[in-house]
């Protein structure tokens, strides 16, 4: 259920036979740095914040970057302060996982094209067709609607801060708020609590959104076991959760209308282990399930998530340990890369967390047509091991 740190990183295995040819974007949590990969693992385009400390990123069709990340200037909150009464709104936020407070999108070369602050806003984000962006920030819950919700370790005491919702908000171009979508009247305070194991700070933790051609908003709430869906009229359509899932990240659209995500799996009954599951929302059941062979060879906690490939494997961040791998749908592993990035955690020690990793295709319109090769940073792929 752990890792080594003397473990073999970088490309490990890889089956060229079944596995999806492409490029695999990785962001460390918590570094200055993007990289893009080939099949074989190495290097072959990167770029680097040197006034953030980036979170997560994807590849735009137009071939730039959207990176969530924190200005390095932010004054960092340790995790075990998010209730003390003294502390700000503004101040509590940065002591939660998943906290950011810009968005920026820059070009293949690195030059900054839009940006947009927000200090209230955390874990993921989803750009839209029409050029808007959606993403999930926090809100503080007033005191009549958190004694309705249910869940969570109650600390008994005098003055106990506000505890903290999601709203997901649709941002547009001009930094404007164009819509909102209340997460926490959405879900049930009482037939949706909170995760008993967890703390009563946060009603609902959502920590990843998507929207599909038909405009619905999937989104996972980590602390009540949750996957919920938004529909076009703003009114929630479907939600799932534990037993299926428990503590899970990543729930994203597939093309057939499913939904796939990360259960990370913490607080389950029985065996800690993680799983990637697909969805059927029509017949509402789990349509297709991968764990390892041996449950204890696959697990991250917390972060991570699940990329659906062309060919139908699935790309998976297992994200505490930095490792990715590429399943097929009778679950081999196809191609495994460990990551030799680590970074130095505000909290100390160095980690290799990584949140998410996306594959892209040779044929994407970010990638078609450019010249892809490890020797031009052969300085950075030669100091983390990584060849060609």
């Amino acid at each position: 259920m752990g890792w080594s740190a003397y473990r073999p990183t970088g490309l490990t295995h890889y089956n060229r036979s079944l596995s999806s040819l492409g490029y695999t974007l990785v962001t460390p949590i918590g570094g200055e740095f993007a990289y893009l990969l080939n099949i074989n693992g190495a290097v072959v385009h990167q770029w680097r914040f040197s006034d953030l400390r980036v979170s997560y990123g994807r590849l735009l069709d137009n071939g730039n970057l959207l990176m969530l990340a924190q200005f390095k200037s932010t004054e960092a909150i340790s995790q075990d302060r998010s209730e003390e009464t003294e502390l700000t709104f503004e101040q509590r936020v940065r002591s939660l996982g998943g906290f950011a407070n810009v968005l920026r999108e820059v070009t293949w070369d690195g030059e900054t094209v839009w940006e947009y602050k927000n200090d209230f806003m955390h874990h993921d984000f989803c750009r839209l067709p029409n050029g808007n962006t959606v993403v999930p920030r926090w809100v503080e819950l007033d005191s009549e609607f958190s004694k309705t919700v249910r869940g969570g370790q109650r600390v008994r005491r005098r003055n106990a801060p506000p505890m903290l919702g999601d709203v997901i908000i649709e941002v547009q171009p001009d930094g404007t708020e164009a819509r909102r979508w209340k997460v926490f009247e959405l879900l049930d305070p009482r037939k949706d609590p909170i995760c008993p194991l967890d703390s009563r700070v946060e009603h609902t933790h959502v920590n990843s959104v998507d929207v599909d051609d038909k405009g619905r908003i999937v989104f996972s709430a980590r602390t009540n076991h949750r996957v919920g869906v938004i529909g076009d009229n703003g009114k929630l359509v479907h939600k799932f959760g534990a037993p299926h899932i428990y503590h899970q990240h990543h729930a994203s659209w597939l093309e057939n209308g499913n939904v796939q995500v990360f259960d990370n799996g913490m607080h389950r009954v029985g065996m800690t282990r993680s799983s990637v599951v697909e969805y059927d929302l029509e017949k509402d059941e789990v349509a297709w399930r991968y764990t390892a062979p041996q449950e204890q060879q696959f697990f991250s906690g917390h972060i991570s998530g699940a990329h659906r490939l062309p060919n139908n494997n699935v790309l998976i961040c297992e994200g505490a340990a930095g490792r990715i791998f590429e399943v097929t749908r009778t679950g081999e592993v196809v191609w495994e890369w460990n990551s030799p990035f680590y970074v130095e955690r505000l909290s100390g020690g160095a980690g290799v967390y990584i949140f998410r990793a996306h594959r892209y295709q040779v044929s994407h319109p970010a990638i078609a047509g450019r010249q892809l090769v490890p020797d031009r940073y052969r300085e950075t792929n030669q100091m983390h091991g990584l060849a060609g």
